[in-house]
């Protein structure tokens, strides 16, 4: 059985995500009470009750035993204050998601760290499916689903244009025998997670989360040969990057 991936505190570059408690309805209430937030799916800021109620709810978990509730509340760590936050109903093969940052905090690019930290999370955990519902006039959010690689479908839910990415991405890992599902969906969510990491950092502090995530030494050619293109990058120069690495240099 599948450990629950919804009960784990995550973190971002700028950002402790947080399993949603009681205790944060206050600072969430405060966060989130401009009511332009409401534009796109309707009702009003919730009051510090509703807020408390709510979050209780939340954090108690789905009635139902097919799905799974994640409920974080995003801090960013340079204000230390509570900024909005993430959402997955997680299913068998499907988890569902959503994000909302308090308008002060917006257009940093915060909402789309988050979500992409959430990801990560569930990919590698073994979620094959990602989706999320959007209003077609919502533009922040359509930008957000298309930087995690979520496109929009046919599909519509109340009035909101149904957006789906595989996670398994078999084109990440093309001609690899014997791979499952689960398997491509844990690497997939790896490569995922490094992607922001190589871009800012670099391939050492690549290789320092592959070695901080226990990854084997097979994963982390298969992880890094995805992040340098299966295709332009000979296996040698792959082994090379990764066996030579600082991280992985044994210590006396």
């Amino acid at each position: 059985m599948r450990p629950d991936p919804t009960t784990a505190p995550l973190h971002s570059e700028r950002l402790d995500l947080l399993p949603i408690a009681p205790e944060h309805a206050g600072e969430l209430t405060a966060a989130l009470a401009d009511p332009a937030l409401h534009a796109f799916t309707g009702g009003r800021p919730a009051t510090a009750e509703e807020m408390r109620t709510r979050c209780a709810r939340l954090a108690a978990g789905s009635p139902d035993p097919a799905e799974r509730w994640g409920n974080w509340v995003l801090r960013l760590r340079a204000d230390d204050a509570l900024i909005g936050y993430v959402q997955a109903t997680v299913g068998p093969d499907e988890a569902e998601l959503a994000w909302v940052v308090g308008t002060p905090w917006q257009r940093r690019g915060l909402a789309t760290e988050a979500a992409r930290a959430l990801l990560a999370h569930l990919t590698a955990a073994g979620t094959t499916t990602a989706v999320a519902h959007i209003h077609p006039d919502h533009r922040a959010s359509a930008r957000v689903a298309t930087t995690l690689g979520l496109r929009p479908t046919a599909r519509t839910q109340d009035g909101e244009t149904r957006w789906q990415a595989d996670l398994t991405r078999p084109d990440l890992f093309p001609n690899v025998g014997g791979l499952t599902a689960e398997h491509a969906a844990h690497l997939t969510g790896l490569v995922e997670e490094c992607r922001p990491v190589l871009a800012d950092r670099g391939m050492a502090a690549v290789q320092r989360l592959l070695v901080e995530r226990g990854t084997a030494m097979i994963p982390a050619i298969m992880v890094t040969k995805a992040l340098l293109g299966w295709e332009s990058t000979s296996l040698a120069t792959t082994l090379e990057v990764v066996e030579l690495s600082e991280a992985r240099r044994p210590r006396f």
